[in-house]
């Protein structure tokens, strides 16, 4: 039974994958180009295409150990007569939230920063950045979801709708999807969100964390709309010195948190090296997403103020 429904579910996959793979990259690309925004280059795609087997190869390893580890669990659940309908709609919401949970600690604790960069690492924005993954995340990914495990959730079925919602996730990776109606943008994630969470402007860090639903941004304070003002930089706030290099684009920031633990400073300060925010140093030389908000926050105030200024002695004058 286990074996039938697998293979089940890969055909499902299978069918939402191949129309991505076969119809809407290469669209992209020619729409890309028509449009004069030209965001896809060989070197760039390539490097996605190289991560995401990386990634696929360990998850293929780990897959079991993540299927036994939930399995174990499932065994203390308590015993539930589900619909089908309230079943898959709860797995879906408590999968979808513990996504959002996984994806705001791993831009908010460094150790896990260092895993989930590569995604975050391309200056472009398209639908192959979406294949861009965080390649050790199979490691850690499925401890998020115990809980559903134990709650009675099957296994199978929370790695199936965790496939599911990562399709939908790659979607939403694309310039050449304007804003969508004003109800589907407040509850769905869509590319003008997404595209949000892959700028590395200031006010846009560390914003729309959602896979499918960005409600959860809005309860708890993440979200962010995409401004015409602020046009969103795709990449990093420092991008890399080497950025196709096959190994630095994994552990360049493995490098980095590194020769950090090896300062001559105490134990608790490497501690908060792993587990504070990106950005934390314990003399204050970098900067997090926080401090840099509130940077820029009072440097635009600033602004302001001297216009104003200007306005009131311009109005003076005449």
């Amino acid at each position: 039974m286990h074996t039938h429904m697998e293979q089940l579910y890969q055909q499902i996959l299978l069918l939402f994958s191949i129309p991505i793979y076969a119809v809407l990259i290469p669209l992209e690309v020619i729409l890309s180009n028509y449009n004069g925004r030209k965001c896809y280059t060989l070197r760039e795609t390539l490097m996605n295409i190289y991560l995401n087997l990386v990634n696929a190869c360990i998850d293929v390893l780990l897959r079991g150990l993540a299927l036994g580890v939930l399995i174990f669990f499932y065994q203390f659940r308590p015993e539930i007569s589900w619909h089908p309908l309230i079943y898959w709609t709860l797995l879906f919401l408590g999968e979808d939230f513990l996504f959002w949970l996984e994806h705001y600690v791993d831009h908010h604790v460094r150790l896990f920063w260092a895993v989930h960069v590569t995604h975050h690492s391309s200056p472009e924005y398209n639908l192959t950045t979406g294949f861009r993954s965080s390649v050790f995340m199979p490691f850690y990914r499925y401890l998020y979801f115990i809980p559903l495990a134990l709650i009675g959730f099957a296994p199978i079925d929370i790695l199936f709708m965790y496939a599911i919602t990562q399709t939908y996730g790659i979607l939403v990776h694309t310039q050449n999807v304007g804003k969508l109606p004003r109800w589907i943008e407040y509850i769905l994630v869509t590319p003008s969100h997404h595209r949000v969470h892959h700028a590395s402007n200031i006010p846009y860090l560390d914003k729309n964390m959602g896979m499918v639903l960005i409600i959860w941004d809005r309860i708890f304070g993440t979200f962010v709309e995409e401004m015409p003002s602020e046009r969103p930089r795709y990449g990093l706030t420092k991008p890399l010195s080497t950025p196709h290099h096959p190994v630095k684009v994994i552990f360049h920031e493995w490098a980095a948190l590194s020769k950090d633990l090896q300062k001559d400073i105490p134990w608790r300060a490497k501690l908060r090296y792993l587990f504070m925010p990106p950005g934390w140093s314990h003399d204050g030389s970098t900067q997090t997403t926080k401090e840099l908000r509130a940077t820029w926050e009072e440097e635009k105030r600033k602004q302001r103020e001297i216009r104003r200024s200007k306005r009131k002695k311009e109005v003076e004058c005449v």
